[in-house]
């Protein structure tokens, strides 16, 4: 299932049943993973790993070089999961250092013309709208939502289960289960309560992400003190998390868009 005008170059590792569509491009040191399929004119470049079942449409360039002006050269790569689906115009960089990785989970999809920039890591089940695009060392969660032409600074961290509206940019560290609303910088909405009920959290699991999220953002404590709250809530694992999260930012967090003394629509 390989068109006579694709291009394999020798030394390019192919699994079963792949399909590989005219003028298509696979370099020396790529492997594709079984059932995976490229459209017309995809392109999959050196030192790139796709996994099983994996599609890369028309015009998607998977393992370019990054675009850092310290890149020597030296090898890199990306590495993605299993049943991901790369939409026209996608682009995914490789690592900037020498034996870096660009990492995608699995059942990623990346819709048309979105970017991941060297060294990110992708979580499982993520979605990015069309125009997404992720700075060099973005870190995304499972099941996080992207959406439209939203822009992520590089080194930023987004929590899984976190929903960034169309249009917004992202400067800070978006907490897990958190949405930060369209055409705005680095705020935080509320919490994304539709994509938890969506991944199976129950009622009582939302209501303990309910807490966590209230003594963060709505408790008029600073961020080490609601670090400090959260850690001591040794009952409820979410609280946990979020401070897992906040020991890890290095950018700071986003703001919240709210008045934090009014509890009520928490």
């Amino acid at each position: 299932m390989i068109h006579p005008t694709a291009i394999i170059e020798p030394g390019a590792q192919l699994g079963a049943d792949v399909r590989i569509g005219p003028l298509a491009y696979v370099a020396a040191t790529a492997v594709l993973g079984d059932g995976c399929v490229l459209a017309p004119h995809a392109i999959v470049l050196d030192h790139t790993t796709l996994g099983a079942h994996c599609t890369v449409h028309s015009g998607a360039v998977i393992g370019d070089l990054p675009q850092d002006l310290s890149f020597g050269g030296e090898p890199s790569y990306v590495v993605t999961g299993d049943h991901c689906t790369f939409r026209e115009g996608v682009t995914i960089h490789r690592g900037t250092k020498p034996g870096t990785t660009t990492r995608i989970g699995h059942r990623v999809f990346m819709m048309a013309n979105t970017h991941a920039a060297h060294n990110c890591e992708v979580g499982d089940h993520v979605i990015m709208a069309n125009g997404a695009l992720l700075g060099g060392y973005v870190t995304v969660g499972e099941r996080a939502f992207i959406g439209g032409n939203v822009g992520v600074h590089q080194f930023c961290r987004i929590g899984r289960l976190a929903m960034v509206g169309s249009m917004a940019f992202i400067s800070k560290d978006l907490p897990p289960f958190c949405i930060a609303p369209s055409s705005q910088n680095s705020f935080v909405a509320g919490l994304n309560l539709v994509g938890l009920r969506r991944a199976g959290l129950d009622a009582a699991q939302r209501a303990q992400i309910k807490q966590a999220f209230a003594t963060l953002y709505r408790s008029g404590l600073n961020t080490s003190q609601a670090r400090e709250t959260l850690r001591a809530d040794t009952g409820n694992p979410f609280a946990a998390e979020f401070a897992d999260f906040i020991d890890r930012a290095t950018r700071g967090l986003c703001r919240p868009s709210f008045d934090t003394a009014d509890a009520s629509d928490a």
